[in-house]
């Protein structure tokens, strides 16, 4: 692996049954890193996703991953019968953080600070997937791997991740988005569209607000 790499996936292959998914996929990311990975549905962006944060196992090929990771799925993994504080202070201790003063900023960030006593079975779908974001994201590693974080969220909001992502992008930090977006795709430093099981790397071009403030997928 390249010093500053902090994911990287060689030759992986996966089916499902007699359905090749991917095709020999290759993606690596460095630090400092936002890369986005496009493709139509169907076309296995979530399975990739989910075989590089170890959550599914390749027919073949091989990944290789840079210490701690936050992974944020597409569907929000959250109890609907704790609040939104009681998650915070679950994962605190997964993650075995001393304190919670960056999971609350990210609660004010994404702006659902007044929801921090609402149990998330009462929460919208959009703000469900802040919080989804939030547990990701809460004990600050190295490697965000994100599969459309943004799903439902509001323009501001959605605003206020690509503000986020460029955030974490200057302090070094490797963030992968899946996203369906095209307007999204300024954002990106490298865009891997996923066709016939491969990906396909194209540089991106940043906006004006291509280092901290856009959005993906």
């Amino acid at each position: 692996m390249a010093r500053d790499e902090r994911l990287c996936l060689q030759a992986v292959w996966k089916a499902y049954g007699a359905r090749a998914v991917l095709r020999g996929a290759d993606l690596s990311v460095s630090a400092g890193m936002l890369a986005g990975v496009v493709g139509e549905n169907g076309s296995g962006k979530s399975t990739l996703l989910r075989i590089a944060v170890g959550q599914l196992r390749p027919d073949s090929g091989t990944v290789r991953r840079f210490s701690a990771l936050g992974y944020c799925p597409q569907q929000a993994v959250v109890n609907d019968t704790l609040t939104v504080a009681q998650h915070l202070r679950l994962f605190q201790v997964a993650y075995r953080l001393p304190r919670l003063d960056h999971a609350w900023e990210l609660v004010d960030l994404l702006g659902f600070g007044a929801d921090r006593g609402t149990r998330a079975g009462e929460l919208s779908g959009g703000t469900r997937q802040k919080l989804n974001l939030t547990l990701a994201l809460m004990h600050d590693p190295p490697l965000l791997v994100l599969d459309e974080p943004y799903q439902g969220f509001d323009w501001d909001t959605h605003q206020r991740f690509w503000h986020l992502a460029g955030r974490l992008r200057a302090r070094g930090r490797s963030v992968v988005v899946v996203s369906h977006l095209l307007h999204d795709l300024r954002h990106f430093d490298t865009v891997h569209h996923l066709r016939d099981g491969r990906l396909h790397e194209e540089h991106a071009e940043h906006g004006e607000t291509g280092h901290g403030e856009g959005a993906p997928e």
